[in-house]
């Protein structure tokens, strides 16, 4: 996409410029270094945009939509990038909404400072390399970006540019010293600013306000309509009003002021900043949930003071539901499967089956707290990381798959554990029925963790906001739903006496239990293949084969059991060592996901959000990963309706898809900004509205209900 031309910029010296063109911009990078590149002193960089008619981007406040320029300088030792100086911008009103940006030609400076610990090169010139990125726009929005190198020379001057540099400072807003105080209403809809330093040729005119603090203030707001300005002597007050979506409650705001309309503003500019008066009122919520739930969501964001405890225990009630409905997931069947086969156990007394009940929910309980206290540490660290993280990484994946194939060929009567064991610990397992349970609840964990059930996403978020024992206290609880209803019954005996008289029909139900196991199998390589592709896929699937043929081996009862063996473990051990660790390596970008690739779902980024949104269209994104199967089965179900996507035609809204089958850093920002760390979740987003976000297990007529408020 980069053309890279040489530009002959002056006798002394030739520069390397990077130029980027497409169908609506061109784009360069220049440079104004009139001494050189010395210590002590600065130079100049830039990207100059030219745009085609009717085409824009945007300033560092991009109003109700859009994204701002974004530059990433990479450059030698001893250099020191400041910030863009960005120019003066103008309004550019979209139907109900307004942004700030920038139309026809702006160049976006930034200072250089050369340290003392610069060096010259020996040899050469020195290289400059940037990598750009900035949404443009009309009544669509097209995401785009571009690599730059540029190579200055050190002792001669370049200056070819010095007018577009000359030209851009002018455009730049000077700081104007002093506090401004800007004071808030008494009902918290409009703020009124008011200045006395003005230079005297601007008494009397009107003047242009721009806010740098953005989403506070209502962009849309028509100069001298919907927000005024009056002079009394050399005393300037606007009353802007304050949006109906703030999202902020900054203690001090920014302003860019210049003459004339905000369409077309004239430099000079000069730059403020306001000290707020007044406490700001509590601010809306993110997005339209459940009442109850949104106020717990804004109390517990106010720093300034506890959540409370009635946040607490909605989130810690909305917990207890989501872990008891949890055990209706397809994922966690294989689990309670072999709980409920227990009860039939011949032998086992009251006492012993309270016992495993107990055991069981301390192994859920224990296994969750221990789970959420890794996810809460390793985000404090700053990783991003969100519910059921452990599926995103493909070797945790593949283990579960070789358990589950292992679980699935035992209770299958390929073999018994007791074979593949010392003796010794073959008769403790036997006798500590009690540990077994305790280990199969942190296996029914395992398992689950990655499903979001109903009532569960809103109180993993919370969570995590709160103070670690309050989050810790929210885990434990979804433990205790997820392990009541095998606790009830193994604390309830006509549970047992229900069940028929142990005979031949426990050795048919126990193997008919093989078959979930191997279903989960089948999703985890699913899921694998997502993740890796299908090299990654098939080397676990010769993994998997020769795990079932070491198990097979191994129950040998003559001589060929220690030669077929050996060689299933040295195969078996070739293949864990040498094939599968390179196979298993995530596939870079999106490509793995073939599903994603669909034209009516493509993939989503928020670049896209905004773009869509800035256009007029609602967007519908769909929070998704392979490894959710609560996520596939409202992708079969719901989402795949003929009328609901008639109706999504019909409205024109745009159909995202957010995969977060792989870690990614965006899509755990963006949940995290919903209210919501795990997925499905499924967020409606209108232009000029906060979006609403609807229930993880969503019927079509909840959909429909959601467009018809479009």
């Amino acid at each position: 996409m980069a053309l890279l031309c040489l530009l002959p910029l002056n006798s002394q010296a030739q520069v390397l410029s990077a130029t980027v063109k497409t169908d609506q911009v061109r784009a360069d990078l220049l440079a104004h270094a009139p001494q050189g590149i010395q210590a002590g002193q600065s130079f100049w960089l830039g990207l100059q945009i030219q745009h085609q008619p009717h085409w824009h981007t945007y300033w560092q406040n991009p109003g109700d939509s859009g994204l701002p320029t974004r530059l990433q300088w990479k450059l030698p030792a001893g250099l020191q990038v400041g910030e863009i100086a960005w120019p003066l911008p103008k309004k550019i009103p979209i139907g109900t909404l307004a942004n700030y940006g920038y139309e026809g030609t702006v160049l976006l400076p930034v200072a250089v400072t050369v340290g003392p610990d610069f060096k010259v090169p020996v040899v050469g010139p020195v290289k400059i390399q940037l990598q750009a990125e900035w949404l443009v726009c009309r009544q669509e929005c097209i995401p785009q970006e571009g690599q730059f190198e540029l190579s200055l020379p050190v002792q001669s001057a370049t200056a070819l540019h010095s007018g577009l540099f000359d030209a851009a400072h002018k455009q730049t807003p000077q700081a104007l010293p002093g506090a401004h105080p800007v004071s808030l209403s008494a009902d918290g809809r409009s703020l009124s600013l008011q200045i006395d330093q003005l230079p005297p040729a601007w008494r009397g005119q009107t003047l242009s306000l721009f806010p740098v603090t953005p989403h506070v203030v209502n962009n849309a707001a028509v100069q001298g309509k919907t927000w005024t300005q009056n002079w009394q002597g050399d005393r300037w007050t606007a009353q802007v009003p304050v949006s109906d979506e703030r999202s902020e409650s900054p203690s001090a705001l920014s302003w860019v002021i210049a003459q004339g309309p905000e369409t077309s503003p004239k430099a000079p500019a000069l730059e403020v900043t306001s000290p707020v008066q007044g406490p700001w009122p509590a601010l809306a919520p993110a997005a339209a949930v459940s009442p109850a739930l949104a106020k717990a969501l804004q109390d517990n964001a106010q720093t300034t003071a506890p959540s409370g405890t009635g946040s607490l225990a909605l989130a810690l009630l909305g917990a207890f539901i989501g872990g008891l409905l949890l055990n209706l997931m397809p994922c966690v069947f294989p689990v309670l499967a072999i709980k409920v086969l227990g009860f039939a156990q011949p032998g086992q007394s009251r006492s012993e089956h309270r016992a495993a009940g107990l055991a069981y929910t301390a192994g859920v309980v224990l296994s969750l707290v221990l789970l959420g206290a890794a996810l809460l540490t390793l985000r404090s660290a700053g990783e991003q990381l969100g519910w059921g993280f452990q599926l995103q990484t493909p070797a945790v994946v593949a283990a579960l798959a070789v358990l589950f194939t292992l679980l699935g060929l035992n209770l299958a009567g390929l073999f018994e554990f007791g074979q593949m064991v010392p003796s010794r610990l073959a008769g403790w397992q036997s006798r500590h029925h009690t540990v077994n349970a305790a280990l199969s609840g942190v296996l029914a964990v395992a398992i689950a963790s990655p499903c979001t059930a109903p009532f569960m996403g809103a109180s993993l978020g919370l969570a995590i906001a709160l103070p670690a024992w309050q989050a810790l206290s929210v885990f434990a609880a979804m433990g205790v739903g997820m392990a009541l209803p095998y606790l009830a019954a193994s604390l309830w005996p006509a549970v047992a006496r229900a069940l028929p008289r142990p005979g031949a029909w426990m050795v048919v139900f126990r193997q008919a239990m093989a078959f979930p196991m191997f279903a989960t199998v089948i999703w985890l390589l699913w899921v694998l293949g997502q993740q890796t592709g299908i090299d990654g896929a098939s080397s676990l699937l010769a993994v998997l084969l020769c795990v079932a043929f070491t198990a097979w081996a191994w129950g040998l009862q003559n001589r060929a059991r220690g030669v077929l063996s050996a060689l299933a473990l040295a195969t078996l051990a070739w293949l864990c060592a040498g094939v599968l660790p390179a196979a298993l390596r995530e596939t870079p970008g999106p490509q793995a996901v073939s599903s994603e690739a669909q034209p009516r779902w493509p993939a989503w980024s928020e670049a896209r959000v905004q773009s869509e949104l800035a256009a007029g269209r609602p967007v519908f994104v769909d929070f998704t990963a392979a490894w959710c199967v609560t996520c596939q089965y409202n992708k079969k179900t719901t989402l795949s309706d003929a009328a609901l996507l008639a109706d999504f035609d019909a409205r024109k809204v745009t159909l995202l898809r957010a995969d977060w089958t792989r870690r990614d850093a965006a899509i755990t920002q963006t949940l995290a900004a919903l209210g919501r760390n795990g997925v499905p979740v499924y967020a409606l987003y209108v232009p000029g509205k906060a979006p609403i976000i609807l229930s993880e297990l969503p019927s079509v007529a909840e959909v429909q209900t959601a467009l018809r408020g479009l």
